[in-house]
Protein backbone atom coordinates (compact mmCIF):
# COMPACT_ATOMS: atom_id res chain seq x y z
CA UNK A 1 0.00 0.00 0.00
CA UNK A 2 1.23 3.36 -0.73
CA UNK A 3 0.92 6.65 1.59
CA UNK A 4 -2.27 7.32 2.83
CA UNK A 5 -3.68 10.40 4.41
CA UNK A 6 -4.99 10.99 7.61
CA UNK A 7 -8.54 10.41 6.80
CA UNK A 8 -7.65 7.34 5.04
CA UNK A 9 -5.26 5.97 8.04
CA UNK A 10 -8.60 7.02 10.71
CA UNK A 11 -11.47 4.83 8.43
CA UNK A 12 -7.96 1.90 8.41
CA UNK A 13 -8.65 2.21 11.95
CA UNK A 14 -12.21 2.64 12.24
CA UNK A 15 -12.11 -0.83 10.56
CA UNK A 16 -10.02 -2.36 12.49
CA UNK A 17 -11.54 -1.27 15.68
CA UNK A 18 -14.62 -2.29 14.72
CA UNK A 19 -13.31 -5.89 14.02
CA UNK A 20 -11.93 -6.13 17.38
CA UNK A 21 -14.97 -4.81 19.00
CA UNK A 22 -12.97 -1.59 20.44
CA UNK A 23 -14.04 1.64 20.83
CA UNK A 24 -13.21 3.79 17.79
CA UNK A 25 -10.44 6.07 18.23
CA UNK A 26 -10.48 10.07 18.14
CA UNK A 27 -11.15 11.61 14.54
CA UNK A 28 -7.49 13.81 13.40
CA UNK A 29 -7.13 16.71 14.84
CA UNK A 30 -9.35 16.39 16.97
CA UNK A 31 -7.02 17.90 19.79
CA UNK A 32 -5.52 20.68 17.69
CA UNK A 33 -6.83 23.61 19.23
CA UNK A 34 -6.43 22.50 22.64
CA UNK A 35 -2.37 21.53 21.67
CA UNK A 36 -1.88 24.94 19.70
CA UNK A 37 -3.87 26.88 22.77
CA UNK A 38 -1.60 24.99 25.18
CA UNK A 39 1.57 26.02 23.36
CA UNK A 40 0.38 29.52 22.57
CA UNK A 41 -0.10 30.11 26.37
CA UNK A 42 3.10 28.64 27.56
CA UNK A 43 4.80 30.89 24.50
CA UNK A 44 3.18 33.78 26.48
CA UNK A 45 3.89 32.98 29.41
CA UNK A 46 5.01 36.24 31.09
CA UNK A 47 8.58 36.49 31.73
CA UNK A 48 9.46 33.97 28.98
CA UNK A 49 10.60 35.90 26.73
CA UNK A 50 12.97 38.03 29.17
CA UNK A 51 16.06 36.08 30.05
CA UNK A 52 19.14 36.71 31.93
CA UNK A 53 21.18 40.15 30.64
CA UNK A 54 18.03 41.90 29.35
CA UNK A 55 18.44 45.19 30.00
CA UNK A 56 16.17 46.91 32.80
CA UNK A 57 13.96 50.13 31.81
CA UNK A 58 13.62 53.55 33.28
CA UNK A 59 12.48 53.16 36.50
CA UNK A 60 12.87 49.65 37.06
CA UNK A 61 15.23 48.35 39.96
CA UNK A 62 18.02 46.47 38.92
CA UNK A 63 18.26 43.24 40.39
CA UNK A 64 20.87 43.56 42.73
CA UNK A 65 18.47 46.81 44.32
CA UNK A 66 21.23 49.92 43.47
Amino acid sequence: MGRVNATQQHLLDLHRAAGLSQPAPPPPGRHDRSVLRDLYRRLRRPGASSGPGTPSGPGTPSPSGV
